[in-house]
């Protein structure tokens, strides 16, 4: 899969008066529905506030620091250099909405459980495909 970064601004904004400090993990819309679907059903998977641009890119928030060790192919991880991002009902990049808004969800997606939710998904997608 490439790696999609859509919509997404290159560092999150920062935010006045406070905010919940997190990364930004960018994934193509598929694989990045398909993570979510997992992590909804798992057993106690907590999954955090998710973006979608609006086209072909879903955005998980990680807790931040996660940028500094992600390697899973097919995705980009953002950091957002410690300053915080203000998780309001209003999506913070224009033209993008939440899939998952925050306050319905955890404050972020664990980048473990992440990971292992983007490798079942691109599992089950190259499968799917294969069927075709």
């Amino acid at each position: 899969m490439e790696t999609s970064q859509g919509n997404f601004p290159p560092t999150a904004p920062s935010a006045e008066g406070g905010g919940t400090a997190c990364d930004l993990v960018t994934v193509p819309a598929r694989q990045g529905l398909e993570a979510v679907d997992i992590l909804r059903r798992g057993a106690g998977e907590a999954v955090g506030p998710v973006l979608h641009d609006g086209g072909d890119t879903l955005g998980f928030l990680v807790p931040a620091g996660t940028a500094a060790c992600w390697d899973v192919p097919g995705s980009t991880c953002t950091g957002t250099d410690g300053r915080g991002l203000r998780l309001h009902p209003e999506p913070p990049v224009e033209g993008s909405d939440w899939l998952l808004p925050p306050g319905e969800t955890d404050a972020a997606t664990d980048p473990a459980v992440l990971r292992r939710a983007l490798g079942e998904a691109a599992r089950l997608i190259e499968a799917a495909d294969g069927c075709r």
